[in-house]
């Protein structure tokens, strides 16, 4: 005898979700941004000591930064992301370096590997964008084996792009009421999703460096190549992108620690954090 279940209305609202996010995270090009963030995905290899032979998952890869880092320290890579053009980037960048690195399509919220099957798990700004916080942290977690690490790169909520999202929450229409990316850059909100699964956290706040010749440089770019950005433009008529591209340009002269000199350099806070699995 054969049962009719309804559909869950929440899967089908997080499946439309996950459907907006890849459109947007498919437009422009985020390997050209990703190629300004190199630095971090290095940065958190060292702070994580990946060692040699272990092996190595890169959540939400993007065009690989951390995946590819992981490779070049002699580790079993394998990144995964839900956008197939970024992955093909990543393949590329890897072979151009004769590094051997996995790169599968997948969705954070539901890792396609068994339990306790990576010596570390990492994710540079990617992860924190997953539509399901507890469940993403759950499956970075259930992946990772007993005393391996889950580290992280995350932007802070009072930083420069923390204060870039709240510019697109006042300009664009309501989103759908889902917690915020950015709270991923807080220790508490950290502690809350991998607390009962960590023997530690350790966390520690770092400054990334955006560089351009002047602000206006910087929003063409990142409206050219950040799918976020390109997205909000796309979405205003001609008086509402003049009033965001007025409010993201004071906000980035704001961050310019150069103070309006000859180039800008912009600091963008963010949350650098290693968790040894329990």
């Amino acid at each position: 005898m054969s049962h009719r279940f309804d559909a869950d209305p929440r899967a089908a609202d997080s499946a439309a979700v996950k459907r907006r996010q890849q459109g947007v995270w498919a437009s422009g090009d985020f390997s050209v941004v990703a190629s300004r963030i190199v630095f971090q995905a290095e940065h958190l290899c060292e702070t994580a000591d990946v060692q040699a032979g272990w092996r190595v998952l890169d959540v939400a890869t993007g065009s690989g930064n951390a995946a590819i880092a992981a490779a070049r320290r002699g580790c079993e890579a394998v990144g995964v992301d839900f956008v197939p053009a970024l992955l093909e980037r990543g393949r590329i960048r890897a072979a151009a370096e004769h590094l051997d690195v996995k790169f599968l399509e997948g969705d954070a919220e539901d890792l396609p590997f068994p339990d306790a099957s990576f010596d570390a798990v990492l994710s540079i700004y990617g992860v924190m964008f997953a539509p399901d916080h507890h469940r993403a942290a759950a499956e970075s977690a259930r992946v990772c084996r007993p005393g391996g690490r889950i580290a992280l790169a995350s932007w802070t909520p009072d930083g420069f792009i923390g204060d870039t999202f709240r510019i697109f929450s006042h300009h664009l229409p309501a989103a759908p009421a889902l917690q915020p990316p950015i709270l991923w850059g807080d220790e508490g909100h950290l502690d809350s999703l991998f607390g009962h699964v960590a023997a530690s956290i350790t966390s520690q706040r770092r400054t990334a460096v955006f560089r351009f010749r002047t602000v206006e440089e910087n929003l063409d770019f990142f409206r050219t190549y950040y799918g976020p950005t390109l997205r909000a433009f796309e979405s205003l008529d001609p008086s509402g992108r003049e009033s965001l591209r007025d409010d993201l340009l004071a906000l980035a002269r704001r961050y310019d620690r150069n103070g309006g000199g000859e180039s800008v350099a912009i600091t963008g806070d963010y949350l650098e954090t290693v968790i040894v699995r329990a």
